[in-house]
């Protein structure tokens, strides 16, 4: 045996749980030496080795004689970008074991391979039975993360609405990212839906006990969460149309005062204009009225300027323009 696969050998055997009629291997770092140890250990396809490792596959469900390839999607969360991205895990899945590829970003299947090592309650919870029961307990985990991170979604839907509803508030970036992040889990639970929905049918053949059921179990929680998820999608779309509707409001708002301000400076401006010309007319200063004193012209021009202001501003109330 070489280095390279002995170093392999050793490293599966420390990421590996051994229960009552099982083992569970759980690789959440794959390295070369570990993906040859697996292929000698199994009758695996080199392709569907290759596949866990890759980032671009699409979740499915390959049925070999003696096994179950599985690609599973679950959303992980970004909390610096604020939205969530699909990570990916490979399994295999025999009478006899339970094969878990990821690069270690589900921390929920990390969490359950550390608790059944260190604590007996969650061994025997997780490892005393099938390996199917134990691919049952990973989902059923996984699922439960996503409805954490759906209650997240929804505190964050509840804490916008009042910005949303408040004219004098912009809350455009806060329903954006929460449209950008239900959008990719909504990517992602559609997916792992189907995977789950066709696992419920196709995983009786690796199990001596009446699994069924549990499966149809998981069908049922993924399914509410999918409930969940367009109910939030339907909420913030009401949202974003209301922020639209607000802002475009308050836009058209402030635009009809700075015309009806603008229309008023139109009597002020022609009258003014007429009176800064350096021409002879009425009421300048070479032909000056003085019939009501000395200040007759400055009272005239007063009386020009706003007399069709007053006008105008009657016409608007009663075309309720204003």
């Amino acid at each position: 045996m070489t280095d390279y696969h002995a170093a392999g050998v050793e490293g599966l055997q420390l990421n590996s749980i051994k229960g009552k009629n099982f083992v569970w291997i759980n690789i959440d770092t794959p390295t070369p030496a570990l993906l040859n140890s697996l292929l000698s250990l199994y009758p695996f396809h080199h392709l569907d080795v290759e596949d866990c490792i890759s980032k671009t596959q699409l979740p499915k469900i390959d049925k070999y004689r003696d096994y179950l390839f599985i690609i599973l999607h679950s959303p992980r969360y970004l909390k610096e970008k604020r939205f969530s991205i699909p990570s990916q895990v490979g399994i295999f899945l025999g009478r006899d074991f339970l094969v878990t590829v990821h690069s270690g970003e589900l921390k929920p299947i990390n969490r359950i391979f550390q608790k059944c090592k260190e604590d007996e309650e969650t061994y025997e919870e997780y490892m005393r039975g099938s390996p199917t029961f134990l691919l049952y307990g990973i989902i059923r985990d996984l699922i439960e993360n996503i409805m954490l991170m759906l209650r997240r979604v929804i505190s964050e839907i509840e804490g916008i609405e009042d910005k949303v509803f408040d004219e004098k508030v912009d809350a455009v970036r806060e329903v954006t990212e929460l449209r950008h992040n239900i959008a990719n889990m909504r990517r992602v639970v559609f997916s792992l839906k189907g995977v789950i929905h066709d696992l419920e049918k196709r995983i009786q053949k690796f199990s001596n006990d009446d699994i069924g059921v549990y499966f149809s179990d998981l069908s049922d929680y993924i399914d509410r969460a999918w409930v969940l998820l367009d109910e939030c999608k339907e909420t913030i779309e009401i949202y974003k149309d209301t922020d639209f509707i607000i802002s475009s409001d308050r836009t058209n708002k402030i635009l009809a005062l700075l015309t009806i301000m603008f229309t008023f400076s139109i009597p002020v401006t022609i009258v003014g204009t007429f009176f800064s010309m350096n021409i002879n007319m009425p009421g300048t200063i070479n032909n000056p009225w003085t019939f009501w004193g000395p200040y007759t012209t400055l009272i005239i021009v007063l009386i020009a300027s706003i007399a069709p202001v007053f006008l105008m501003y009657i016409v608007f109330k009663r075309l309720r323009w204003l």
